[in-house]
């Protein structure tokens, strides 16, 4: 009888021989070679990664003939996909190219109690892992669409806490502003604060029109916020009623999924209101398709 683990063994050598022959295969080329040749690590670590490699080869070459930012054919324009060395591994990033550090001071967002982190998030400096592969394939077909001006819904993102949800969705606001978009990323639960005072210097409306009419709306954090009636239909929905009527694209990030936020909109200190709830959840589906990210903490 013929032991499972000599299928096994076979098994996994098969694997070896034609992860090994691919990579090989794709050495001959000379853009990936020199590429392989700069990681320094040895050919049994790299040819795991040939297909990986094989697209930053074929964007390296799209770089080599450019003229201009306009230009770009890569997937996400004006970056490279990219790998880093860590721990004798590869992880893959977007690498900005020098006509997109040129763009870069073109950032125009406005800002809303954000923190200094967000405001300098760029699309160049994701870490590349399996856990964010739907939110950045979300993120390549939008910018796309978007620059086409063809019709795109934005996304409501939950998940876990520090997981990078804030910073990913920034950093496409960034992106965007530099391609002239009038964007405003706004911490929700500080704005709440800030609208509050405002009643004393008479820029309330200011403020909320800013917010309502911009091109591109990041509400960042929703459902942290201490909920109330006014915060929830005066606020909110007055946002989300009007950007809805004008069909103008609208991000969020929570802790809770859009079921569980309806349940923590319903709750005020004085009150329940389900229905109320309701209707701001039927505003954001209308708005966004959504999306979680679960990862390690990256605040520790």
């Amino acid at each position: 009888m013929i032991k499972s683990s000599s299928i096994v063994n076979k098994s996994k050598k098969s694997i070896e021989d034609e992860l090994r022959r691919e990579f090989v295969l794709s050495y001959s080329d000379e853009t990936f070679k020199k590429l392989c040749n700069r990681l320094k690590l040895k050919e049994d670590i790299l040819m795991k990664y040939t297909t990986k490699l094989e697209v930053t080869t074929c964007e390296l070459k799209n770089c080599s003939k450019c003229k201009s930012i306009d230009k770009c054919k890569n997937e996400i324009e004006g970056h490279v996909y990219y790998p880093i060395v860590r721990n004798n591994q590869l992880e893959f990033t977007y690498k900005p190219c020098k006509y997109y550090k040129e763009t870069k001071s073109k950032n125009n967002t406005i800002f809303f109690e954000t923190p200094l982190i967000l405001k300098n998030a760029s699309l160049s400096d994701l870490i590349i892992e399996k856990e964010r592969n739907s939110i950045l394939k979300y993120i390549k077909d939008f910018l796309k669409k978007k620059v086409n001006n063809e019709e795109c819904k934005g996304l409501y993102l939950s998940g876990s806490f520090g997981s990078g949800k804030s910073y990913i969705l920034s950093a496409l606001l960034n992106e965007l502003s530099n391609k002239g978009f009038k964007t405003v990323n706004v911490y929700y639960p500080s704005l709440l604060k800030k609208l509050k005072s405002s009643f004393n210097d008479f820029s309330y409306n200011d403020v909320l029109d800013e917010i309502m009419e911009c091109d591109i709306l990041l509400i960042d954090d929703i459902g942290a916020e201490n909920n109330s009636s006014w915060a929830r239909d005066e606020v909110l929905g007055t946002i989300l009623q009007y950007r809805m009527d004008n069909n103008l694209t609208t991000f969020f990030t929570s802790n809770f999924t859009i079921e569980e936020l309806e349940s923590v909109l319903s709750e005020t200190s004085k009150d329940s209101d389900i229905i109320k709830a309701r209707r701001i959840i039927e505003r954001i589906k209308y708005l966004t398709v959504e999306d979680k990210l679960i990862s390690k903490n990256k605040r520790v």
